[in-house]
């Protein structure tokens, strides 16, 4: 708004610097009070797409900073593994086939970068997450030991049992 004032835009932030002259700082607090769009941020001459989310190596990151997009399709993911795994088990597969299926599908997709998104999940998502586990355990409960029915966030030591 006034050429005393620069604004510096940065990955995630961005700051006003303006030119106090003579104890006169209304051109600097008119620039920070002002609610409007600024110019799209633009680097060596192209502009930058604001995106709404993206999924960066096998993660959902969504704009506001939630989980909720990433359980979402974490809590799909599983429920589809879950079908076909419990269509193996209606054909009689044998239990270690299963218990590898499992493992090397369901339990990946609920582990998969549990200690990033894990602890900031809401508690819905949360009660999504273990109605899964519930789901796993009554269908194959008797497949695994006590020892393997919790998927365990290193960092909280909270618990996602199965």
């Amino acid at each position: 708004m006034h050429s005393s004032n620069h604004i510096i835009k940065f990955a995630d932030d961005m700051t006003v610097v303006g030119l106090i002259n003579k104890d006169n700082e209304s051109a600097y607090r008119e620039e920070v009070r002002a609610r409007r769009d600024h110019s799209a941020l633009a680097i060596n001459g192209s502009s930058v797409e604001i995106i709404k989310n993206i999924k960066f190596l096998g993660v959902h990151l969504a704009e506001n900073l939630t989980w909720t997009l990433n359980t979402t399709s974490i809590i799909k993911r599983a429920q589809q593994c879950l079908y076909s795994l419990r269509k193996l088990r209606k054909a009689h597969l044998p239990s270690p086939n299963l218990t590898t299926f499992y493992r090397g599908t369901i339990e990946s997709i609920l582990s998969s970068c549990i200690t990033t998104w894990f602890e900031n999940c809401t508690a819905f998502d949360r009660k999504t997450l273990q109605r899964i586990a519930e789901q796993l355990r009554s269908s194959l409960g008797s497949l695994f030991p006590p020892s393997r029915t919790s998927i365990q966030h290193a960092a909280s030591g909270k618990l996602l049992t199965l």
